[in-house]
């Protein structure tokens, strides 16, 4: 299963997102690599609604679907905050928690008034899924635990990043330096096994 056809030095790949800022952090995690990236939106293909009911699942669908629509190799992710103490929530409505306008103060104290103010372990999941026209999806996955503290702390963050302390840390997602979370973060880590995939099928 090669990313790109033996024929071609550089291949396309289309990221399952119109996000611009997602697609940026992207195309700079796998700028050493000889792949170009588009966006979903700059490919004109619309957003699928989301029925998936785990992370795995709705990032399946989001790949499967803009490389169904571009004929070309797509990859996307689907992350968000689980709270075991809460049956799971937010899950895979992290971001629908924050409301039309992604105000996630709302989002932290609805966390916060469910768990009645105590303290919870909590943990970031990211699943990145890479879809290639008529090859079998491939996922990769991304976790890391930590607590949720109140009220929020930091602001380089976004998210839910000022209520999660990643374990072995003092301070909160928002608090740490930027270069440090990427390194440590759900997504770095999925993005790790993706790389590894793609130097093992050049």
């Amino acid at each position: 299963m090669a990313i790109c056809p033996l024929s071609s030095d550089i291949c396309t790949l289309v990221i399952a997102s119109h996000n611009a800022g997602k697609v940026a952090e992207i195309a700079e995690l796998i700028a050493p690599l000889k792949i170009k990236v588009i966006s979903a939106s700059k490919a004109n293909i619309v957003e699928p609604e989301e029925t998936g009911s785990t992370f795995a699942e709705n990032a399946a669908l989001k790949a499967e679907h803009a490389a169904t629509a571009s004929g070309l190799p797509a990859l996307s992710d689907d992350s968000g905050l689980v709270v075991p103490a809460i049956g799971g929530a937010p899950g895979i409505y992290s971001a629908r928690w924050a409301g039309a306008n992604k105000d996630f103060s709302i989002a932290f104290a609805r966390i916060q008034k469910e768990l009645q103010n105590n303290p919870a372990d909590a943990y970031f999941i990211c699943v990145l899924a890479l879809s290639i026209p008529n090859e079998q999806t491939r996922l990769f996955e991304g976790r890391i635990d930590g607590t949720l503290t109140f009220p929020p702390r930091g602001d380089k963050g976004f998210g839910y990043d000022p209520i999660f302390i990643p374990n072995g840390y003092p301070i909160t997602f928002a608090e740490i330096d930027p270069v440090e979370k990427n390194r440590i973060s759900h997504r770095a880590r999925a993005f790790a096994k993706f790389l590894d995939f793609l130097k093992e099928h050049p």
